[in-house]
């Protein structure tokens, strides 16, 4: 069984985590010395009901993170309010390593910008360890709508002004925030309609009761290969494998719309920085592992790239200006 053990005191956590990843290679995990960490099973929290993509990515990794760290990765879901019950469950844990969640946008960028009195900041109350994956997001129409390109698309809806339904899996949720950030950007108009969950909310696209979306590939993949919906744009650094003739929207002239969602990993804040450090390592050796990279890309999830916990935060803090200000702009409220 491995562990890892910790003896130094941790001055500001910033940048002790700076250093000791600057200086530990990935596939070196960090030997550190007193209280072997860890030394029981570890509660993976996630926010969200079994089967969704966030329970998905998280069970995904337990088995080479149980591996690795030498005790087991037990998930448990903790649902409600589009991710915040378990969030805020674990912004309150014992910050000792053993109870972490697994974050995604809804619980640490699209509740805090819209739910209020949410209970917990997703860069204060939490040490943001790693990203799991990163999940392109796709602009997909009903085939009815009239329209081949992105540019037709942008023109259908000036020449229809307020005229044309967009949905989301919920009022203030990523697919809500998306699509105003489209139409803020296009200076194009559309009508919001919320939906109780993902699957109500792709049915309703299938169902052309709204005409267009823009969420995660993962949820829409399978009724694209159907032609069932029309994908015009895809959110991503580069053109994505399964929708090779789909322009990015930094292609299209649109960069500040190619923002591709997350998984991560976070415990609670306070957390000791030696034990962010090994499970960080310990996250990012399972995610390069070959037999990770392949089962990420099966699925459509663009495998993580290095990002130290500090310029993850940086990245969280990004997203919170910006999507902060299409809150604002477009007036979303939550339900």
């Amino acid at each position: 069984m491995s562990h890892f053990d910790l003896t130094s005191p941790t001055p500001s956590r910033r940048t002790l985590l700076a250093s000791a990843l600057g200086l530990a290679g990935a596939a070196a995990l960090p030997a550190l010395a007193a209280d072997k960490y860890p030394s029981r099973p570890i509660t993976l929290v996630v926010p969200f009901p079994p089967g969704g993509s966030v329970d998905i990515m998280a069970r995904q990794y337990t088995e080479s993170l149980g591996r690795l760290l030498g005790v087991p990765l037990v998930v448990e879901n903790r649902p409600g309010a589009g991710g915040s019950v378990g969030a805020q469950f674990v912004a309150r844990a014992k910050p000792d390593g053993y109870t972490l969640v697994a974050s995604s946008q809804s619980s640490h960028l699209a509740n805090p910008l819209v739910q209020p009195n949410l209970g917990y900041d997703p860069v204060k109350d939490f040490e943001n360890i790693a990203i799991l994956g990163r999940q392109p997001n796709v602009l997909v129409v009903h085939p009815s709508v009239p329209v081949k390109t992105f540019a037709e698309f942008v023109s259908y809806l000036k020449e229809r002004p307020g005229q044309v339904n967009f949905g989301s899996a919920g009022a203030g949720s990523m697919g809500q925030l998306n699509a105003e950030a489209l139409l803020l950007a296009t200076q194009t108009k559309a009508v919001h309609v919320p939906y109780r969950g993902g699957s109500q909310y792709v049915t309703a696209v299938l169902a052309n009761e709204v005409q267009f979306a823009l969420d995660n590939l993962v949820v829409f993949f399978q009724h694209i290969q159907a032609g069932k919906m029309r994908p015009l744009a895809v959110a991503s650094a580069t053109r994505v494998a399964q929708l090779p003739d789909v322009p990015t929207f930094a292609e299209l002239g649109f960069p500040a719309l190619n923002q591709t969602s997350w998984t991560g990993i976070a415990a609670p804040a306070g957390t000791p920085a030696a034990i962010v450090t090994a499970l960080h390592q310990a996250i990012r050796k399972a995610a390069t592992e070959p037999a990770m990279v392949e089962s990420l890309k099966a699925r459509g999830v663009i495998p993580p790239e290095e990002m130290a916990p500090a310029a993850f935060e940086k990245m969280m803090a990004e997203r919170l200006v910006s999507y902060g200000e299409v809150v604002r702009k477009a007036g979303i409220k939550p339900e």
